[in-house]
């Protein structure tokens, strides 16, 4: 179990930070640029194609580059592809700040996790869930993240991830949404507690 633990949290650090950071950022240059030199397949620790590879080496477009298209997914100006707040897939008004939220808060605090987040931004943007479970899973925490994982991500992930695959255009953040939607598949068969199975209004 420790070494699946280390596996999650190695995996969800990395995705997190490519979810919610822009790819110039500190937290996430190194990564780009690991992601897009051959031969890091070998060392991810979760079963997926390795045909898509390909898309973290693609070359920019010449109307997107890779800042570019982050802005364009998670930023704005105009309305975002596959927003990545769990709350707009998961609440009947696709809002943000919604029921499912708040849930996500109330089991934060019944957990005594201390888990701040920027002003205006939901807790549940699934780059900062990525994030959190990195965090339990580094600390040990396996009830919380078996938790986290099946009650507050993997309920929107699929659909999310299904979505963001499907508009995000560019290569790399394509190959980011494959890679993820395996390593959740992963991280799904290792689970001990059932996924809640909860409607999706998106």
């Amino acid at each position: 179990m420790k070494e699946t633990l280390m596996d999650i949290a190695t995996s969800a650090r990395i995705l997190g930070a490519l979810f919610y950071y822009p790819p110039h950022a500190p937290e996430t240059r190194a990564v780009v640029d690991a992601l897009r030199t051959p031969g890091w397949e070998r060392e991810w620790p979760w079963a997926f194609d390795p045909a898509l590879t390909a898309g973290f080496s693609a070359p920019d477009a010449e109307d997107e580059t890779l800042a570019q298209a982050w802005q364009r997914l998670f930023i704005g100006p105009h309305a975002l592809p596959a927003p990545p707040w769990g709350s707009v897939w998961l609440d009947r008004e696709s809002v943000l700040f919604g029921d499912s939220t708040q849930a996500l808060q109330g089991w934060l605090y019944e957990n005594a996790i201390a888990f701040e987040t920027p002003p205006q931004e939901p807790a549940d943007h699934i780059g900062l869930l990525l994030l959190l479970a990195a965090w339990l899973a580094d600390e040990g925490k396996i009830r919380e993240l078996d938790e986290l994982l099946a009650w507050h991500v993997l309920p929107f992930a699929p659909r999310f991830l299904e979505v963001f695959c499907a508009q995000a255009q560019h290569p790399f953040y394509v190959a980011l949404g494959e890679l993820t939607r395996a390593t959740l598949a992963g991280w799904r068969s290792a689970l001990v507690m059932p996924v809640a199975q909860k409607p999706l209004y998106r």
